[in-house]
């Protein structure tokens, strides 16, 4: 939040308990510990930020029916963010430059993909490790009404404006759209 401020941003931090913004549930698997999976999402607070001109920044923790704090996958909480505003499209900024056909090779980058053709890559292994919640949380946000998804290098400098302006050979990230 204070380095998007000192960039001209206006924006406030919020935790997924503030508000009861992420509501969650504790996943079954024990060796996880407080691991919890989202819910649902009160997009009247995000709306309301929104509407005063901030960007909200959400941590993402949420709390169970109980009161018991529970992490939640930050990708897969931001992919139930975007299904509650209704968003049209959805950018997951990471670390990689989007899906790449071989991960030692960053020219392998698949540029884009749709619902099917993503799926069979997961199931061919070409989206392995890290990159699997990645991915499914697009194809959940897509089949929760978001048209497209896009995941992009967010340490390059205006990865953002190159992915969602350019076209063809220009794009720096992988888009997954609807089939």
């Amino acid at each position: 939040v204070a380095t998007m401020g000192a960039a001209g941003v206006s924006a406030v931090g919020l935790s997924g308990v503030d508000g009861g913004l992420l509501q969650a549930k504790k996943v079954d698997d024990e060796e996880l510990g407080f691991v919890g999976e989202v819910t649902g999402v009160r997009e009247d607070l995000l709306l309301t930020a929104l509407e005063e001109g901030f960007v909200p920044v959400v941590a993402t923790v949420a709390a169970d029916d109980e009161g018991n704090f529970l992490n939640v996958n930050a990708d897969i909480a931001a992919a139930a963010i975007a299904r509650a505003l209704e968003a049209d499209e959805f950018v997951l900024m990471t670390d990689v430059p989007g899906i790449l056909r071989d991960v030692k090779d960053p020219g392998s980058l698949i540029s884009e993909v749709d619902e099917t053709g993503a799926e069979k890559l997961i199931e061919e292994g070409v989206v392995a490790g890290g990159m699997i919640p990645k991915v499914t949380c697009c194809l959940s946000a897509i089949k929760d009404g978001v048209q497209a998804t896009h995941i992009i290098d967010g340490r390059r400098p205006h990865a953002i404006l190159e992915e969602l302006f350019s076209t063809g050979s220009d794009k720096q990230g992988t888009t997954i759209r609807r089939s």
